[in-house]
């Protein structure tokens, strides 16, 4: 199946008047641009429309929801394209590791197809590791992992399928204090180096003002 061809770098994710309605109510209206390497949030409580947001942005926003408005990334309009040709990566509360791959596996899983030939795959699977101070850990069983392990190898399996923009839906609630506070940092500096603009939506103003960002 053909692709769309990735769009230019660095020239945001733009929310024109993006309106989300359910049954006549509406959840949410939203104008906003996010640059590249910006870590904004929007925050409320559970019920408001946030992770539908997000499921409209990347192109998974389930049937019955009316939607106005219109996403944009470095300049192109994605939101009337499917899923796999916006380039947007998501982080769930559930890091979601394939139960029946290995560490390895769940991150080559993620690769574009345009990275070939065993030894690159390899290689870059190995670098994500090394990233995530998990060098050594390919042949790992997921189930042997911590938490904070499974997290980390879920946010570096988003970041190889090279994403041009990132989401965060509440990823940080399931962890404890002092594992939060260190996986947001991971997250945050890996988004910033990556030039990534990254949407964020959370009830924790703790995650809010983590960011250093608009809120």
């Amino acid at each position: 199946m053909a692709t769309s061809p990735r769009p230019p770098q660095n020239t945001g994710l733009k929310l024109d008047h993006v309106r989300i309605s359910v049954n006549g109510a509406q959840l949410c209206d939203v104008d906003l641009t996010v640059g590249a390497g910006e870590i904004v949030t929007l925050m409320g409580p559970s019920g408001v429309g946030k992770s539908s947001l997000l499921a409209y942005i990347c192109g998974t926003l389930a049937h019955g929801f009316d939607v106005a408005g219109s996403v944009f990334l470095n300049g192109t309009r994605i939101d009337n394209l499917p899923p796999q040709d916006r380039h947007v990566g998501i982080l769930f509360q559930d890091d979601l590791l394939f139960p029946h791959l290995s560490v390895g596996g769940n991150l080559a899983f993620a690769l574009p197809a345009e990275i070939k030939g065993r030894a690159r795959r390899l290689a870059a699977v190995e670098q994500a590791l090394t990233t995530a101070d998990m060098a050594g850990f390919a042949m790992r069983d997921p189930a042997t992992l911590s938490g904070g392990q499974r997290a980390r190898v879920a946010v570096m399996r988003v970041l190889l399928s090279q994403p041009s923009a990132l989401l965060l839906d509440e990823p940080f609630s399931k962890l404890d204090a002092t594992l939060r506070d260190q996986f947001r940092r991971f997250v945050f500096d890996q988004a910033r180096q990556k030039a990534l603009p990254t949407l964020m939506v959370t009830h924790d103003p703790d995650d809010a003002s983590a960011t250093g960002g608009r809120y």
